[in-house]
């Protein structure tokens, strides 16, 4: 109704304003005229490294300027909007979507606020494991990959693929996707556990219910290579011939490869790439992410110490069931969230569970 608009765009200019200076916008837009100014400086790009590094602060400072922005014009809009339709009663249907708009613009900006981790803006690599169960779990890990996928897109996020393990009688073993942008990690740190899926399998020719897991691991990237030090004398490289459905495609050289960090003992391993060394770059690339997760976890350990508290969710933890049959349902066990558009979560539709995981964190915190 139109006498509803006028308290709710007064309520979000306020939390408008809140968010200005929780951004900090004038200094980041300061910062950001410092940023350019540098990367007009001849022989900017003569350490590609740096050069990068800088870029991607100077896109990260860019990126919640623009989304603030946006957030300012959705409220003028409505603004607008709302005035118009004061003097015709004609444009209250626009002016009630512009409202909305509005509304989903600044609750989308507010919910990325709660992302205060020291690396909640960077970006992610997720990975993807099959649980037991052969065909079924294998299915069930391809469909989690397909609506990760899905969501990234929604965000317009780039998606790269790393590493993948496909099954012989179909589905996939185990995959590992790279998703780019502002505050990927931040929102995919809650995907982390055991999916669980119930249904009625189609490959079951007796049309039995089955449960199938997959576990999701969410690391962030490292920015910064001096951040994470790999010395040589710490690792151990092994080449080997890829695996997979095979096919003209599959590579019949020694180029994938797996690195062990020796103090650590974490192992990863790439094959996708068609050369060993761009598998060996990436590798070392994952092999950072795990590094450096291992370090987040051990901080958040301590401090859960300090605190006296024990962590509620733990890796191997079953966060999420989604059940097919005989009913429709996506449940979070860690929020109680649901819905039963069972469908429309496959497709990538996660941002509720997301959202509800993060005020519960940021409720905790």
């Amino acid at each position: 109704m139109i006498e509803e608009i006028k308290p709710l765009l007064m309520d979000g200019r306020s939390r408008l304003d809140a968010l200005r200076r929780a951004l900090d916008i004038e200094v980041r837009l300061e910062t950001i005229a410092a940023l350019e100014t540098q990367t007009y400086a001849p022989g900017f790009w003569d350490d590609a490294k740096a050069a990068q590094e800088l870029m991607s602060r100077l896109n990260r400072h860019r990126e919640i300027i623009k989304e603030y922005e946006q957030a300012e014009c959705a409220y003028e809009e409505a603004d607008a909007a709302h005035a118009l339709a004061l003097e015709d009663s004609g444009f209250i249907g626009e002016a009630e979507a512009a409202a909305a708009e509005f509304s989903q613009t600044l609750n989308d900006l507010e919910l990325a606020q709660m992302l205060s981790g020291d690396y909640d803006d960077h970006d992610a690599i997720l990975s993807i494991h099959a649980g037991t169960g052969g065909l079924e779990a294998q299915d069930w890990a391809e469909m989690l990959l397909r609506m990760f996928e899905r969501w990234a897109e929604r965000h317009h996020y780039q998606t790269e693929l790393i590493d993948s393990l496909p099954a012989d009688e179909g589905g996939i073993k185990s995959a590992t996707l790279a998703i780019n942008g502002l505050n990927a990690y931040g929102y995919l740190k809650s995907e982390r556990g055991v999916h669980r899926l119930v249904r009625i399998s189609p490959y079951d020719t007796q049309g039995r219910r089955h449960t199938s897991f997959a576990s999701v691991d969410v690391l962030p990237q490292v920015v910064d290579d001096n951040e994470i030090a790999l010395p040589t004398d710490e690792l151990r490289v092994d080449t080997y011939r890829s695996s997979g459905k095979g096919g003209q495609h599959l590579n019949k050289t020694d180029s994938a490869v797996r690195i062990t960090h020796i103090p650590s003992g974490i192992v990863v391993q790439c094959q996708d790439e068609r050369s060993q060394f761009a598998n060996k770059e990436r590798a070392i690339q994952l092999l950072r992410a795990k590094l450096l997760d291992k370090r987040i976890r051990e901080r958040e350990a301590e401090l859960l110490a300090l605190r006296g508290e024990q962590q509620e969710i733990g890796w191997g933890s079953q966060i999420r069931s989604y059940v097919f049959q005989p009913y429709q349902l996506v449940k979070d066990h860690r929020t109680g969230f649901e819905t039963g558009n069972t469908g429309a979560v496959m497709d990538g539709e996660i941002d509720d569970f997301i959202a509800e995981y993060l005020r519960r964190y940021a409720k905790r915190d």
